[in-house]
């Protein structure tokens, strides 16, 4: 084999479990991998390394990392086909970086490691679920960071109900909070009270992951929403001192709420909203609903959940 495609999915972030950290354990999250966005690449032999497509300048740095990281031959061409939206709250960068890395892994004729990998090129710095998505799509739940250097622990990984659809709220050219001003952000940010925490994970716990199992929207999606709150109050000060960092999104959020949309909240820190329905019928009618009352710079769409991981394949030859 001498070139390789790799494909992988969004993820959306559904919130942190403990920002206390009073436990010895800070952050842990809920994420799942989507659909309706996706970056793919290939990577093949060549006598240099060139970096094409989307994400260039990024993407030519990451390979460089990884080859020098894996003490592999940097010769190579990458062309990034689809690039996931960066600093949307989508899990760009971890999903660009873990590509890339199982690439020249594939080439090399290595095993994937991709957990190893997120360490190496400084992903998971506050979440594991990107590595987790990565790695298995789904619905996932780590436990957060504790004093170990080591990616946070997946502790629960569940399929999505194949049903259920996911309706997101963009908005394109906005970017949330990101590199240094997410850093000041959580120094600046006050202690998180223990008893918000201590109620997100019981919600997680005993609401989210059952009624994921169960099929059970209103479990899940209530129990989202008031994670949603939680969270969402607490970055408020770092996002403009509201829970959505678009106010067109903000209110498409509640146009969808009063449509009997579930779930509804904000991935990481955003722009990007969303909301859970029932089945594809009920989300096309609330999303078309919505569409009316968007606006402009705001766009809605319905999409699946993704219950695989990453596909690594044989490149066709071009």
């Amino acid at each position: 084999m001498n070139a390789v495609t790799v494909t992988t999915a969004a993820r959306l972030h559904l919130g942190f479990l403990d920002l206390n950290g009073d436990l010895g354990r800070r952050f842990g999250s809920i994420g799942l991998a989507v659909e309706a966005f996706e970056t793919s690449l290939t990577l093949r032999d060549d006598s240099s390394l060139s970096a094409h497509g989307f994400e260039r300048q990024r993407s030519a740095v990451l390979a460089r990392r990884c080859a020098a990281d894996l003490g592999l031959d940097p010769a190579r061409r990458l062309d990034v086909l689809k690039a996931i939206p960066a600093h949307a709250g989508l899990g760009s960068g971890t999903q660009l970086a873990l590509a890339i890395a199982a690439a020249f892994r594939c080439l090399a004729g290595m095993a994937p490691d991709s957990r190893s990998d997120a360490l190496r090129l400084d992903r998971g710095a506050r979440s594991g679920v990107g590595a987790a998505l990565f790695e298995r799509g789904g619905l996932v739940v780590d436990a957060g960071r504790g004093a170990a250097d080591a990616l946070p622990p997946v502790i629960a990984r569940l399929p999505f109900p194949k049903d259920w659809r996911v309706i997101l709220v963009t908005h394109p050219g906005l970017e949330g909070v990101h590199g240094e001003a997410e850093r000041r952000a959580f120094a600046d940010l006050p202690k998180f009270a223990a008893d918000k925490a201590a109620e997100i994970c019981r919600l997680t716990l005993m609401q989210i992951l059952p009624g994921a199992a169960e099929a059970d929207l209103a479990a899940f999606g209530d129990g989202i929403a008031r994670v949603q709150e939680h969270v969402g109050d607490y970055f408020a000060p770092a996002q403009g001192g509201a829970r959505f960092a678009s106010p067109g999104v903000a209110r498409v959020a509640a146009r969808l709420t009063a449509l009997g949309a579930r779930g509804v909240g904000q991935s990481s820190w955003g722009p990007t909203g969303f909301a859970f329905a029932a089945d594809p019928d009920e989300a096309e009618f609330v999303a078309t609903r919505a569409r009316l009352e968007a606006g402009s710079g705001v766009e809605i769409l319905v999409s699946r959940a993704r219950d695989h991981g990453a596909l690594v394949a044989p490149a066709i030859p071009s």
